[in-house]
């Protein structure tokens, strides 16, 4: 007999009621802004000298900032932003500090919009053409007589899906604007990013580049100590389950976020068990949770054919030495669209939804020589094949051609 959904509600909330686990659980999310940074001091000052100008009213220059995902890059940004800002304030000098992030706002005209709204100006969501809408921005803008600061945040997510005409525009805004001044401050994970723009906006950016390098064990771990003393109650977290947090996330290029969302989940599945303290088998318990959730995420965002790629790599791996090849996947993977009555795509371009997909790191790919066969590449499954199940039978489509699975 299944228990009641109101019993099962009422003792999923009395637990977390009467947890003693968090404090503040606020505080191990990525978008919070702690009040010290510990280990990017340098990157702090060096950003901190390159946008003091705003403070004159001379424009800074253009800044471009690279590392990997969990650096620390984002809240540098904001931490130095919110510090001139309370300067400016203080100086009675007009700063217009307007963050975008770029992967939720991925237009050019959605950029458009939240630019003007950091002037105050509301924009239609449709109706007029970017051309006007930059018009506008523009105009309203310059009544200001302020050192607008545009951060773009992801900005190569943007510059791949559309291209880099917003780019364009902002960095040659000087010849539209007489009173005011805009300064782009980009952040990436592409190293190549600005080498692969249109050499117009190249020389027109003109930018500094900062680099942000990983942290390492060490380093996450006395940022994880830091963020617990604020997140947990008093001896609830052990330094084994920290060191334990830092080391794993060190081990994929000491990505912070992801050492912050370990010791978080961890803390809530031992707030669900009703346990009294944060154990190490909760953090793998919030490993296989939080990769589970990411493989979710990536999929279901994927277009029906890689999706179909996934599943013809998927079928081809089970019970041969987990491998397969390209060539063996798109004979598969046409069977499949037969099955489907849909048309499938080219050769060609399965191959590229293969290198997509071991960029997304669901898959793994290495090239080997086959002799005087020439060369093919030799694919394997880089996730658990039960999360991958799961997120592809979402789709009601792929998931009338995997029942043999269940």
């Amino acid at each position: 007999m299944q228990p009641n959904i109101i019993d099962v509600l009422d003792k999923i909330f009395a637990n977390t009621l009467k947890s003693r686990i968090f404090v503040n659980r606020d505080v191990l999310r990525p978008d919070y802004i702690p009040d010290e940074l510990p280990h990017r001091e340098e990157q702090i000052a060096k950003l901190g000298s390159i946008l003091a100008p705003a403070l004159k009213g001379a424009k800074p220059n253009n800044v471009f900032i690279y590392g990997l995902t969990g650096t620390g890059k984002t809240a540098v940004v904001k931490y130095v932003l919110k510090r001139l800002y309370a300067k400016a304030l203080e100086l009675g000098v007009d700063i217009i500090p307007c963050y975008i992030n770029t992967r939720q706002d991925d237009t050019t005209y959605r950029v458009l919009l939240k630019l003007s709204e950091c002037v105050g100006l509301r924009l239609p969501f449709t109706g007029i053409s970017t051309s006007e809408a930059y018009r506008r921005f523009i105009k309203v803008l310059d009544t200001k007589t302020a050192i607008m600061l545009t951060v773009l945040d992801e900005i190569d997510f943007l510059i791949k899906r559309v291209g880099d005409e917003i780019l364009y525009r902002l960095s040659r805004s000087s010849d539209d604007l007489s009173a005011s001044k805009i300064t782009i401050i980009g952040i990436t994970n592409d190293l190549k990013l600005v080498e692969d723009l249109d050499p117009r906006v190249r020389s027109s950016l003109g930018e500094i580049e900062l680099v942000f390098p990983p942290y390492n064990a060490i380093q996450l771990e006395d940022i994880l100590t830091r963020r617990a003393k604020i997140a947990f109650n008093p001896e609830v977290v052990d330094k084994p389950v920290i060191s334990l947090c830092a080391a794993l996330a060190a081990r994929e290029h000491g990505d912070a976020r992801r050492a912050l969302d370990l010791l978080r989940v961890a803390g809530e599945i031992a707030e669900r068990e009703g346990a009294e303290r944060v154990a190490t088998e909760h953090v793998y318990k919030a490993l296989r949770e939080i990769e589970a959730d990411q493989v979710n995420e990536v999929i279901a965002t994927m277009p029906l054919h890689s999706k179909l790629v996934l599943l013809a790599i998927l079928e081809l791996t089970e019970g041969k030495e987990g491998k397969t090849t390209t060539g063996e996947v798109y004979t598969h993977y046409k069977t499949l669209c037969a099955k489907l009555g849909i048309e499938n795509v080219t050769q060609r371009r399965v191959s590229d939804i293969i290198g997509e997909l071991d960029m997304t790191g669901i898959i793994t790919t290495r090239v080997i020589s086959r002799g005087r066969y020439g060369k093919t590449r030799v694919i394997s499954l880089a996730v658990p094949r039960d999360a991958i199940l799961r997120a592809l039978s979402e789709d009601p489509y792929v998931s009338q051609l995997f029942s043999r699975h269940r």
